[in-house]
């Protein structure tokens, strides 16, 4: 059980919470939304203890775990699956105890950790961590890559699978589905159906929150209001409180009118002036109820496009292949003008690549794309935020495209966006990864495109802005193709569906709940021919190598393992080293001796990790030599 206990929670000079009581209890599932900057992500940090209240109690049990989704990873140099192993801290720590003890010999000792750790299905760890990894989209040889290899979205999901790893009492996870695709999201939520402890999710993903929690707890003007229910149902209650909400300040303005005219008309006679100094308290001692606000600062629409050719595009026996791997063959594609397609399919089965096509970021590897002449592409990426000009402003993004328009109409576009006041001549590198997608939205809208290729555009776009693009799509004239892992947008904007599969793309008889189901059966079929292809092998045989190669590498493999656990730890110690002389005041000339000390430990910390990493790729090569 989490209590809050009249929390008074600030951020900077911004107060979040004023007198906050909540008390969550054990195995509650509870989506937190809100505007940004309600305090969704700070009530997050007051519960991992890096924030505390400004006045009240939090309170939790002492020995409880919890698991979060670290913002960061180090570009290390162990494996993706020895990475999310590492998120079980017990086990760990039981598996360097057993080293210990072997190296000792203490026969006693190795038995009673064996027992503990068998007791805690530690030895179905490895296997744990491979479908992890395995749901989130990594196959079994990216599983074996060193963690420095992925890009940043990939080590998102490395993280997200070791906190999964972690046997945790409270889950808390700030928006998981953010570089997630859609059968990786579907994945997450089956897993997180079987989870036992109590499960705090922030997203603006309303299907997953609808799948995934059954309270939603809504952040507004300082306070915290609890509904049962998913997401679905919270809108339904949420409507009919507005409603009853703004029927009660009518009423009561109402009241108000009256009784101020009563006050008016007899003030200032003598014989009303007690009656009328009555009525102005009790004017004053009633409860004033507000009028309903609106929350969301989007509106915008795409303006028609200027023409639209038919067909915009069409594909011929294309093929897209990068060096010796095809990703999709025999594409032929006529898109007119009116189509409104969603691409579904597996991680890594093309839809982004298609997407490029489309594009005319990537030609075909056999066959023709002719795209005609009056074309014009808005395309959103993934990745589209990293083609800004992080010291530009919005203005001057904006200016770039439109140089004989007012400053005055471009505001007025950029406000529709979000961007009011001084904030269109702000550098964006100062902007959040949602105010960045914003922008480049805009741009893409001001444009006029007839054909949108949208590659997953709705990631870092909370709850407002997606249900804004959701209706200026929906009222959108050109054609649209998109890849995306939220169910509301496809839903609400597209009429038709294609599926990415065995390098095919063919049309997709059926929705998205259809769609789901057939992931499933996909899934089983994969593992089912994984399966039949190992049984192939000779089970006695295959047994008797593994017991072999295990013998030659036991000793080798706890030596990495204890030289990688030890760069671990000396990194960690590097990192305080930089913490403490990034302090200004330890250069005071009061702090001569720390400074000093300070610096030398650092020296000894990178020498040390010099030796350790020379010793662990010596180890490395030995251990590749015997595979």
């Amino acid at each position: 059980m989490i209590k809050f206990e009249n929390i008074k929670l600030r951020r900077g000079r911004n107060i979040l919470f004023e007198q906050l009581n909540w008390t969550i209890y054990h195995k509650q599932r509870i989506g937190l939304i809100g505007a940004n900057g309600s305090g969704k992500t700070s009530l997050f940090a007051l519960i991992m203890g890096e924030l505390e209240a400004e006045t009240g109690e939090f309170t939790m049990p002492a020995r409880i775990r919890l698991a979060h989704v670290a913002q960061e990873t180090q570009a290390l140099p162990i494996s993706a699956r020895e990475y999310v192993l590492q998120g079980d801290a017990e086990l760990c720590a039981l598996q360097i105890e057993l080293l210990h003890a072997e190296e000792e010999n203490d026969g006693e000792r190795i038995a009673e950790l064996h027992e503990k750790i068998s007791v805690i299905d530690g030895y179905t760890a490895t296997a744990r961590a491979a479908q992890l990894l395995d749901g989130l989209g990594f196959s079994q040889h990216e599983q074996q890559q060193a963690v420095s290899t992925f890009s940043g979205g990939w080590r998102v999901r490395l993280n997200l699978a070791r906190a999964l790893m972690c046997r945790s009492d409270i889950l808390l996870l700030d928006e998981p589905t953010n570089h997630l695709d859609l059968d990786a999201v579907v994945w997450l939520e089956n897993w997180l159906k079987n989870y036992h402890g109590i499960l705090l999710i922030i997203s603006h993903d309303r299907d997953f929150l609808d799948h995934a929690v059954d309270h939603i707890a809504h952040l507004s003007q300082q306070k915290i209001k609890l509904y049962t229910g998913t997401y679905s149902d919270f809108e339904k209650q949420r409507a009919e409180f507005l409603l009853l909400q703004q029927a009660a300040y009518e009423k009561q303005q109402k009241q108000i009118a009256h009784i101020q005219s009563f006050v008016d008309r007899f003030r200032a006679k003598a014989s009303k002036a007690r009656q009328a100094q009555s009525r102005v308290k009790a004017i004053e001692r009633m409860d004033l109820v507000c009028a309903v606000q609106t929350e969301s600062a989007f509106q915008f629409t795409f303006k028609s496009p200027e023409h639209c050719p038919t067909p915009l595009m069409t594909l011929d026996d294309a093929y897209i292949a990068y060096g010796d791997h095809t990703v999709l063959r025999y594409l032929n594609w006529s898109l007119t003008g009116k189509d409104r397609i969603a691409i579904l399919g597996c991680n890594g089965a093309g839809k982004s690549s298609f997407i490029k096509l489309l594009a005319g970021e990537i030609s075909p590897a056999k066959g023709v794309r002719e795209a005609s002449p009056g074309l014009k592409i808005g395309y959103f990426a993934q990745h589209q935020v990293d083609h800004l000009q992080l010291d530009d402003s919005p203005m001057l993004h904006l200016k770039r495209l439109a140089p004989t328009y007012s400053e005055q109409e471009l505001r007025t576009f950029l406000g529709s966006f979000g961007f009011i006041g001084e904030t269109v001549f702000q550098s964006i590198r100062e902007f959040s990864g949602g105010e960045k997608s914003r922008l480049a939205l805009a741009l893409i809208v001001w444009q006029r495109p007839n054909l949108l290729l949208l590659d997953e555009p709705t990631n870092h776009l909370d709850l407002e802005m997606r249900q804004a693009l959701s209706i200026a799509l929906q009222e959108y004239e050109g054609a649209m193709i998109l890849v995306s892992h939220d169910r509301y947008l496809v839903r609400t904007t597209t009429d038709q569906l294609f599926l990415v599969a065995n390098q095919e793309l063919n049309p997709f008889d059926g929705d998205l709940d259809d769609y789901e189901k057939w992931l499933l059966d996909y899934r089983k079929q994969q593992a089912s021919v994984k399966n039949i292809s190992t049984n192939e092998k000779s089970r006695k045989e295959q047994r008797q190598k593994d017991a072999n190669q295990r013998e030659k590498m036991r000793p080798l493999l706890q030596r990495i393992k204890l030289l990688e656990m030890d760069m671990e730890k000396n990194q960690r110690d590097f990192l305080k080293t930089e913490t403490i002389l990034a302090d200004n005041t330890i250069y005071a000339d009061d702090q001569k001796n720390k400074l000093q000390t300070t610096l030398a430990k650092q020296v000894e910390l990178k020498k040390k990790m010099e030796r350790l990493e020379e010793e662990w790729l010596q180890a490395c090569v030995e251990r590749d030599n015997l595979q």
